[in-house]
């Protein structure tokens, strides 16, 4: 199991320097002069005060140079500082990502909530129509837009009958959020969970155990769970991810201060070191999320401990 964890341990600082450095190299791809494009709408758009916005973002240096230089400064914990605010982009990500995980973990247990049951559902009536029902409701969740839905929930909730707040950070503003995005990902959970569990109910030891008199429930919570739980801790950590990113424009619908939001500030404002600050620090969130996913394989299949 060591062997594991350290050998998940180093791929992920591989994968974490690699997204640093490729996020480094990340202006580079900005079509035209980037400083004329963050200084374009500014009165102080001088050559001369070009040039130092230049020299600040190490422009002017090698390219090669500047990756090297933007990976050391991220390794000691420093992205950069703001072009409009002049404030440090670790603190202002930082200040936000406690709620961006809050929402994330809440948008998840919804998923899981509402998903695993139908899933379960589904895989025991397999052919029926409960079967079918779930597979509908799974086909619309996946079709809906996270956007609109979360539109409709403010519309009706919040608007019509007044139950939840527009918009906030209290614990009450995270509840329409957090059912919008479980909402949407869980028909992914759904229908992984049903295909995961279908798998395991046509092995041999499930028959044996059936054939010895055991209870279904018996036979699905004891003999039948452990096995597909590798495939939904999979679709766990794929949905995780999603739900980091995929949040965004959903942090931005119901005015949640969360780093997608501060994303999408910095886009519109042409902040680019809080732009690469928040592909860094999703990129390492998704990583650790990653790395955790496979250690919890490791403890449900002792077989991927000396992969």
């Amino acid at each position: 199991m060591l062997f594991l964890i350290s050998k998940r341990v180093l791929a992920a600082c591989g994968t974490v320097i690699a997204v640093i450095m490729l996020s480094g190299t990340l202006i580079h791809l900005v079509p035209g002069d980037p400083v004329t494009a963050m200084m374009a709408q500014s009165v102080s758009a001088t050559p001369e005060a070009m040039a130092e916005m230049r020299a600040k973002l190490g422009l002017d240096l090698p390219i090669w140079q500047q990756v090297l230089l933007y990976l050391g400064q991220v390794l000691q914990g420093d992205l950069g500082t703001t072009i409009r605010g002049n404030e440090s982009v670790a603190t202002l990500l930082l200040q936000r990502l406690p709620n961006t995980f809050a929402l994330a973990v809440s948008g998840l247990g919804v998923a899981l909530a509402i998903g695993i049951p139908l899933g379960f559902l589904a895989a025991v009536n397999r052919g029926r129509i409960a079967d079918t029902a779930v597979m509908i409701v799974a086909v619309l969740g996946v079709s809906i837009p996270a956007f609109w839905l979360g539109l409709i929930m403010m519309q009706v909730f919040s608007l019509k009958l007044g139950w939840l707040p527009v918009a906030g950070s209290s614990w009450r503003n995270i509840i329409l959020p957090a059912l919008t995005l479980g909402l949407t990902y869980c028909a992914l959970v759904a229908r992984m969970t049903r295909s995961a569990l279908i798998e395991v109910l046509n092995e041999d030891y499930i028959r044996t155990a059936r054939a010895k008199g055991l209870r279904e429930h018996e036979v699905l919570l004891v003999h039948a769970l452990r096995p597909a739980l590798i495939s939904i801790v999979t679709v766990v950590g794929l949905v995780f991810a999603y739900l980091l990113g995929g949040q965004v424009i959903i942090e931005n619908v119901f005015s949640w201060n969360g780093i997608g939001r501060l994303a999408i500030q910095a886009m519109l404002e042409r902040d680019y070191p809080m732009i690469q600050g928040f592909i860094v620090v999703f990129a390492i969130s998704v990583v650790i999320v990653s790395m955790l996913i496979d250690i919890v394989y490791g403890f449900l299949d002792p077989r991927m401990r000396h992969r």
